[in-house]
């Protein structure tokens, strides 16, 4: 990076020198002098011979300024100052080197004229300024990889106005385009006032400086501007990505003004977004989706209580779990009931329900709250076809009461505002758990209510009814109905 940096530093100074001589020797007017030739040569000599000891020094001091002091109490924040300020170390150095040319240049042409060390010496003064606004902006573009390092782990602090984005533009627009026009107009000054200029002469000084200025103006106006312009069209792309869902998104910080902190305040955003989503991805594994999206889209919080509306329960309660758990380690047991609500999980959400909790070696899913869910209890009647079904397939070493009932029930957050949980309370909840209890005693161990089969649609195919039975807790008889078996489910 530095042998590029003064590869490209050198160059732009060189190319700003020759510039300036060609102006300097044939375009600007001047007396006629006794021998302009020999007044040219005496100059290109000395331009030589300062490029020949310039450039070296230069490219050592540069060096020295991109290099970290080997006795530091903070190597962290020493390489940060280092990268930040590079840009202005090296254009002062510049700056020096170009006064000193200025000055030079001055002395050596002053014993021919004074009028001509005049015109010399202010030509190269604005060559020298505009040649280092163009560096600066070179030397800024090209250690933005570097910057974007030092930043990456502390963004840009509050800057004052005098090194905001509104100076530096404004600065860049006096180097690189009223500095050069005000050289333009100092040629037009000194033809008005001496009054030696043919109309021709003046004519090519003006269009040859006219030309210089707009050149230069146009490389410092689109350097600022890109120079402004990629920030933001980084974040742009940035948002554009995070719009589209991709959370992954992370703005390198290069700029040490305001457009820093956009960029630096563009991570900042991204990652609150990471995080909200880490959390309400969280929460809806812990309370369902469903209910995670519900309560994230009420606008005015969350409200205690209910609303009655028609759902479809299923509750399933492994068998002989006690006896399970004091025969096995735990560690077993929890593998065991991992796997067990792992199919579980997988029925419900296949069929659009959700798992409103687990209670030990139990599940309790609902359909139709807090989402409406068109015919709940042909879905919960499926989703319990399906889970006996995998049950017994993957898991023959377990046995299970899973029961089914629909009806209304009251539906919302039970608790205190402090701690609280969505969930359903009804008739229908408490005749499921029953069924469950019916279940385990029944082949296949898949038990529903009549009123859940009549309510559904084309699954009540699927169904056939069974004797009444009067469950635990209640005084009249519950019609009851069974899967009609594996051959019927496979026909659907």
């Amino acid at each position: 990076m530095r042998a590029l940096l003064a590869f490209v530093v050198v160059a732009a100074n060189v190319g700003g020198a020759a510039v300036v001589l060609v102006i300097s020797a044939f375009v600007l007017p001047r007396e006629e002098l006794l021998d302009a030739a020999g007044i040219r040569l005496v100059n290109l000599v000395v331009l030589g011979a300062y490029l020949l000891l310039t450039v070296p020094i230069g490219i050592w001091f540069g060096r020295r300024k991109l290099t970290l002091p080997r006795r530091t109490t903070d190597p962290a924040r020493a390489e940060r100052r280092l990268v930040l300020r590079g840009p202005a170390r090296i254009t002062w150095m510049i700056a020096f080197l170009w006064l000193l040319a200025a000055v030079l240049f001055c002395l050596v042409n002053l014993r021919y004229s004074g009028r001509l060390a005049f015109s010399v010496t202010a030509t190269v003064a604005i060559g020298g300024i505009t040649t280092c606004a163009l560096c600066y902006l070179l030397v800024e573009r090209m250690l933005r990889r570097a910057a974007a390092r030092v930043l990456s782990g502390r963004p840009p602090e509050r800057r004052r106005l005098v090194t905001g984005v509104m100076l530096r533009s404004v600065g860049f627009w006096a180097l690189g385009t009223a500095v050069p026009l005000c050289g333009v107009m100092l040629a037009g000054l000194l033809a008005l006032v001496y009054g030696d200029s043919s109309p021709t002469q003046l004519a090519v000084t003006m269009l040859v400086l006219g030309g210089t200025a707009i050149g230069t103006g146009l490389l410092t106006a689109v350097g600022a501007a890109r120079a402004i312009a990629d920030p933001v069209l980084t974040v742009r792309r940035a948002l554009a990505r995070v719009q589209d869902g991709d959370l992954d998104v992370r703005v390198p910080v290069y700029d040490n003004t305001e457009l820093g902190q956009l960029q630096a305040g563009t991570n900042g955003m991204v990652e609150g977004l990471r995080e909200r989503e880490r959390i309400r991805d969280l929460f809806g594994r812990h309370v369902g989706r469903d209910v995670a999206e519900a309560a994230a889209a009420r606008g005015d919080g969350i409200r205690l209580g209910g609303e009655l509306r028609p759902v479809a329960v299923l509750f399933v309660d492994l068998v002989g779990s006690t006896t399970m758990a004091a025969r096995r380690p735990p560690e077993e047991v929890v593998a065991l009931l991992n796997r067990f609500f792992g199919v579980v999980v997988e029925c419900v959400e296949q069929a659009g329900g959700w798992i409103n909790k687990f209670e030990g070696d139990a599940a309790l899913a609902v359909f139709g709250a807090p989402m409406d869910l068109d015919d709940a209890p042909g879905a919960a009647l499926s989703a319990a076809r399906c889970l006996g079904r995998r049950l017994a397939a993957e898991m023959p070493e377990i046995e299970a009461g899973i029961g089914v009932s629909a009806g209304d029930a009251v539906a919302g957050n039970i608790g205190d505002p402090r701690r609280y949980e969505y969930t359903v309370i009804g008739d229908p909840v408490n005749e499921a758990a029953r069924l469950t209890e019916l279940a385990k005693s029944v082949p296949g161990g898949v038990v529903a209510a009549a009123r859940a089969v009549d309510a559904a649609g084309r699954e009540a195919r699927h169904w056939r009814a069974g004797r009444e039975v009067v469950l635990r807790g209640r005084d009249t008889p519950t019609p009851v109905h069974t899967p009609i078996g594996e051959p019927a489910a496979a026909a659907r």
